[in-house]
């Protein structure tokens, strides 16, 4: 009975503790590369870039992906868990946590099918030209469509922390998204991942994404309207 019990407690305690050890590692370097590589790149010396792009961006991306898979699979577990021992199902726990799972998960596919993807042709290219070789011409538009989509990302993390944190310890009185507040916060969700999968850099919606203070300015802004959106309706 108590190893029971003790499972029961340690296992969820576990997932929770990899999940924050995992995020962190990810979300961390996905403030790196917004905040600290890109405008590094926009600055530095054409003979810098290409070392940067084969040296050091490769091994930021190991930890950058692998973190994300990790973040991604404690945290499903970690409901999967709670869901077979009747936790939080129908609560407003669970309406809040979902709501920064479905932006969790936007950030785990963008990263694999995205990020990563397009990063491996950008890193071929630089190497084929350092030995001598010819540029991929897809290249810079394989850069474009990562930067994009690493900028949602960042853009998406501001509320995806808040509604995870907000789980418990703005529900505590009973308050939390009704199921008619998660449907509009997952729609508008939708619509931004749209723009990161078929808009165009420095165009359109895509254009507020450009400088990574803006990016801010517009997460904190998204943050807002979604919590107003989940306690109004």
């Amino acid at each position: 009975m108590e190893l029971a019990l003790l499972t029961q407690e340690a296992v969820p305690f576990l997932l929770r503790w990899l999940h924050f050890l995992a995020g962190i590692t990810w979300i961390g370097l996905l403030y790196y590369f917004n905040f600290v590589q890109v405008p590094f790149m926009a600055e530095a010396d054409a003979a810098v870039k290409p070392h940067v792009v084969r040296k050091l961006a490769p091994r930021a991306l190991w930890w950058f992906r692998w973190g994300a898979m990790l973040t991604f699979l404690t945290g499903f577990v970690y409901l999967i868990w709670g869901a077979a021992h009747g936790s939080g199902m129908g609560t407003p726990w669970m309406n809040t946590i979902s709501i920064g799972a479905t932006l969790g998960t936007l950030m785990f596919l963008n990263v694999w099918l995205i990020i990563w993807p397009k990063q491996k042709v950008v890193i071929a290219s630089a190497e084929a030209v350092a030995a001598g070789g010819q540029a991929d011409p897809n290249a810079a538009e394989a850069g474009n469509r990562a930067f994009l989509a690493s900028r949602t990302n960042t853009f998406f993390s501001i509320p995806m922390l808040f509604f995870m944190g907000a789980a418990s310890h703005l529900t505590t009185a009973g308050l939390g998204p009704s199921n008619a507040g998660v449907g509009l916060c997952t729609a508008l969700i939708l619509a931004v991942e749209a723009n990161a999968i078929w808009g165009k850099k420095g165009q359109g919606p895509s254009k507020m994404l450009d400088k990574h203070v803006a990016v801010i300015h517009a997460g904190l802004g998204f943050a807002l309207v979604l919590y107003l959106i989940a306690e109004l309706l």
